[in-house]
């Protein structure tokens, strides 16, 4: 996928769940399904995987290269991200990532906080995507919890991909 899509998919995802997101009134943030996380839970998750990415993102690419090595193999089309995490998660037991450890409630006072930082991070990621020459987004890896390291480009999919996931979660489970 090149920069100039993975940028729009960025920003339709991101849209799609900033919308529905500013929607949900004090019940629907701080109250959830039995055993899920509540709105303002997903909320947060969803902040705290995108800016590690962008911290990364941020650092010198040889210290990336000498902490985590570089790809060597060749980029998976978004499909194949996406069904091979479906995988994973079918796989997993328990906690899959230190992301999805058990939250504190998020309280609905902040609310607008959390999703200014959301909408921050995803124009952050969306820039650095762009900045980065297309051949450093296929060459360095970073880590993903559930599936291991992965090119960057790669990983800026699947963090599109996670915001749909959980989007689609929320809609259904309100």
């Amino acid at each position: 996928m090149h920069k100039d899509a993975l940028v729009q998919l960025l920003e339709e995802k991101h849209a799609v769940l900033l919308d529905w997101l500013e929607q949900q009134d004090k019940d629907h943030w701080e109250s959830g399904p039995e055993n899920k996380w509540t709105t303002g839970q997903v909320a947060l998750h969803l902040l705290q995987s995108i800016k590690p990415l962008n911290d990364a993102m941020s650092m010198p690419k040889f210290l990336l290269r000498y902490r985590f090595g570089k790809a060597n193999r060749e980029i998976r089309e978004y499909d194949t991200i996406v069904k091979r995490y479906h995988e994973k998660l079918k796989e997993a037991t328990g906690r899959v990532s230190p992301f999805s450890r058990p939250m504190k409630p998020v309280p609905f006072s902040d609310k607008n906080y959390i999703l200014t930082r959301l909408q921050m991070e995803n124009k952050k990621l969306q820039y650095k995507t762009q900045k980065w020459k297309d051949k450093h987004l296929d060459l360095y890896v970073l880590p993903h919890p559930l599936l291991g390291k992965m090119p960057v480009r790669e990983l800026v999919m699947w963090t599109a991909y996670h915001v749909e996931h959980h989007t689609k979660q929320l809609q259904s489970s309100y």
